[in-house]
């Protein structure tokens, strides 16, 4: 027994030795490898198309003239290329690394907006899915729920709004989540003190939703307005429907 033991004790050596070798061989013939082209893919989300392949290819070129044909890859810093990717502001995240053939690969991850606070005499934002706020693009405009109201500049200074906002991203994220609900509801219109009115792609009733709180009972409260009220009096019959108030369903 004690003789097996040291047998594969030797055996286990030898292999880690080989191991370590054949590592050091590969990283050897790594570093004389040459550059030999750029590669960019950014990975897909639905109708997100804010971060373009193109764009994030031209501008490492131009930044990092090291990119060139026959440079060797140990002079190519890649983390420094990651950093430059990540600066663009609708890049979650972004990968870079050579392969096999001594090309350098860029895998980038983009945030999805999933609302657009818009302001009467100012530039606008977007909310990203992680409650990030993001610049607007010129190549591409997303369809996606509109926040207005006084509080819209609050919201676009937040830069994060899970930090102070988390109620009200909560509340975009429900509206998101749902098919019926993304579909249904076209505006928040959100004042100075948070209290939230809904505007409907369908029918022309505000919802006076009032805080971003008890979110899936006032969803409910809804339901049931569309459920039972609007079949018996009709789609015309109120213009004001408030769910504010607990196991309370206002119409006016």
């Amino acid at each position: 027994m004690k003789k097996l033991k040291i047998r594969q004790s030797v055996v286990f050596t030898a292999l880690l030795l080989v191991l370590v070798v054949f590592i050091g061989f590969v990283e050897k013939k790594g570093a004389k490898r040459s550059y030999h082209g750029l590669s960019v893919k950014v990975r897909g989300i639905s109708d997100v198309y804010f971060v373009e392949e193109d764009e994030i290819r031209t501008m490492l070129l131009k930044e990092f003239p090291v990119l060139s044909e026959g440079e060797k890859l140990e002079n190519i810093q890649l983390r420094n290329l990651e950093e430059k990717v990540e600066s663009h502001p609708f890049v979650k995240n972004a990968e870079v690394y050579n392969d096999l053939k001594g090309e350098v690969m860029v895998a980038i991850d983009q945030y999805r907006p999933i609302a657009r606070i818009t302001r009467p005499l100012a530039a606008d934002g977007y909310i990203s899915s992680e409650g990030m706020i993001l610049p607007t693009s010129s190549h591409y405009t997303s369809r996606v729920l509109i926040i207005n109201g006084s509080q819209a500049d609050e919201l676009l200074a937040a830069k994060d709004l899970r930090k102070d906002h988390q109620d009200l991203l909560d509340l975009i994220d429900y509206i998101d989540d749902s098919e019926f609900w993304n579909a249904q509801i076209a505006s928040l219109e959100v004042d100075r003190n948070g209290n939230v009115k809904m505007y409907q792609q369908v029918g022309r009733q505000i919802i006076e939703f009032g805080k971003p709180v008890d979110i899936k009972e006032k969803f409910e409260k809804i339901n049931l307005f569309y459920e039972e009220i609007i079949p018996e009096k009709g789609w015309d019959a109120y213009t004001r429907v408030n769910v504010e108030f607990k196991d309370q369903i206002i119409c006016e």
